[in-house]
């Protein structure tokens, strides 16, 4: 049984990385190394990917279909042939959507239990 078979509910909640990889690929292919830079600048530094978190990261989220590898490549001018790119999947965006409305709940819950005050 693939995790796709599984539902969008058995992958809930993802890991931190797997959340940050599919906000920094949501609207653009991107390269291991854009992606790395992506998350850091999205964070302020707070997150930094290693390439060895990473790619083990990207490796599972192929596997459950989360990514893809597209066959079309940015024009060889502004592409160096031993990147490879990544593409997120109409089930890789609908999981990112899953885990941004649970984490929103979250959020919620935490305001009314007094946690959390303001608009942060």
């Amino acid at each position: 049984m693939t995790d796709i078979d599984k539902g969008i509910d058995g992958l809930l909640p993802l890991p931190t990385a797997t959340f940050h990889i599919l906000m920094a690929v949501a609207t653009d292919d991107r390269h291991g190394y854009a992606i790395i830079q992506d998350v850091a600048a999205r964070t302020a530094g707070a997150l930094k990917l290693s390439p060895g978190t990473l790619y083990r990261s990207i490796q599972r989220m192929i596997e459950q279909g989360l990514l893809v590898e597209p066959r079309r490549r940015p024009a060889a001018a502004l592409d160096d042939e031993r990147r490879r790119y990544y593409r997120i999947t109409p089930f890789g965006e609908s999981v990112a959507r899953a885990e941004a409305q649970r984490l929103s709940l979250l959020v919620r819950l935490a305001r009314a239990s007094g946690f959390v005050t303001g608009k942060a």
